[in-house]
């Protein structure tokens, strides 16, 4: 049987992650150094982990409530009234999730009627755009530049709003490049919004790890974005629970119910042990995220110094765990300069290009591992460049 005739067309032409394709790369290489993965090295805060294996020992392990338990909603709303001053109601306007991915692509799919354009800002997460085909939709990637910091602008969205434009999904701290958007940076983006009646699908995963002066602003908090925005958030990158795969939506209750009925019939509810783990992560480990952002700071400072000292091109990033440097110096596409790095040094990052057409030209370095990884990491990348630089 011809299985290319039987599977979905929209489907086929999602391309596969170009994150995961040099990650498989670097782990059939002996020795390598990867930089090239989102995951926290650390492990789950230990309060989480009691937490969990104490809800197997009280066999709580039956299906909770399709939005999660009244308890981690609960906590959520309580963090989002306390450090936003937004208020959302636990029983209708919070649905808990396998993951801000699960979040992201049942939002999608209520949302999103065939041939529906939504704006994504460009470079951006590879799900996003792969959500949004998968959905039925069509993404139009508005282009942002090195010298503006990524940043997306008014004017660069008004060049490709059509009347079938229905939303755009954001995210910042941003991931490539480790941009933060400020409060008045993001006004005139919610007033293109109001302007062209658009839904707002806000990704603040990495909303705990803000570097230096920046501040975090909630999309929901500017003005009269509440109403527009679906706010995706969860576990993983804070808390480094990946693997229990926890995340969470805040949305108007009107919304939330479509997104509710999708996720009913395909999840029926998130990982109960996880749930019980989110409660303790929000409630107790507020030190434990502070830690590893500190720790990521620190890496993020050197990483930065090191990548400045071997003469790439790069700006400072604010928030997340990643940066962007150019690395056009070589000669080389992003995919060629990642390509022949692992192979000659063994280090492993993305090409920018893997996140779209403005990211071509860069590539994007984690820093979410050892220090002892990075500076060998640098060492090796400092040779590299040095060798193929015009």
């Amino acid at each position: 049987m011809n299985w290319e005739t039987k599977m979905s067309a929209k489907v086929q032409a999602i391309p596969p992650s170009g994150i995961r394709k040099f990650f498989d790369i670097a782990n059939q290489i002996p020795g390598v150094l990867s930089l090239s993965i989102g995951e926290p090295d650390f492990a789950a805060p230990d309060k989480v982990c009691e937490a969990m294996k104490k809800s197997i020992d009280d066999r709580q392990t039956s299906y909770t409530a399709n939005a999660g338990i009244i308890e981690l909603r609960q906590e959520i709303a309580k963090l989002f009234h306390e450090r936003y001053g937004l208020d959302y109601d636990p029983k209708d306007e919070i649905l808990v999730t396998v993951g801000a991915s699960e979040g992201l692509t049942m939002a999608l799919l209520a949302l999103t009627e065939p041939g529906d354009e939504i704006l994504i800002p460009d470079p951006a997460y590879v799900a996003y755009p792969a959500a949004v085909r998968a959905a039925g939709g069509v993404p139009v990637f508005v282009p942002t530049y090195a010298k503006d910091d990524f940043k997306v602008t008014v004017e660069a969205l008004e060049k490709l709003v059509t009347p079938k434009t229905k939303a755009m999904v954001i995210g910042y701290p941003n991931n490539p490049t480790g941009t933060v958007m400020t409060a008045e940076e993001l006004a005139p983006i919610a007033e293109f919004v109001k302007k062209h009646d658009l839904v707002v699908m806000s990704d603040e995963i990495y909303c705990e790890l803000i570097y230096d002066d920046a501040k975090f602003t909630s999309f929901a908090k500017l003005p009269d974005m509440r109403e527009r925005t679906i706010v995706l958030n969860g576990f993983s990158k804070a808390y480094a629970m990946t693997g229990m795969r926890l995340g969470y939506i805040c949305a108007p209750r009107e919304g939330l119910a479509q997104i509710l009925k999708l996720h009913q019939y395909m999840i029926m509810c998130a990982n109960t042990q996880a749930q019980y783990g989110g409660v303790v992560a929000l409630r107790d480990c507020k030190a434990e995220t502070e830690a590893m952002r500190q720790e990521y700071d620190r890496r993020r400072k050197v990483i930065y110094k090191g990548l400045v000292d071997m003469g790439l091109p790069v700006f400072q990033p604010k928030g997340a765990f990643y940066i962007f440097p150019d690395i056009t110096c070589t000669g080389m596409t992003s995919a060629q300069f990642c390509e022949t790095l692992v192979k000659e040094e063994k280090v492993a990052v993305v090409p920018g290009s893997a996140f779209g057409e403005a990211g071509e030209g860069y590539v994007r370095i984690s820093y979410a591992a050892s220090m002892e990884t990075i500076e060998e990491a640098l060492k090796r990348m400092a040779r590299f460049v040095a060798k193929y630089r015009k």
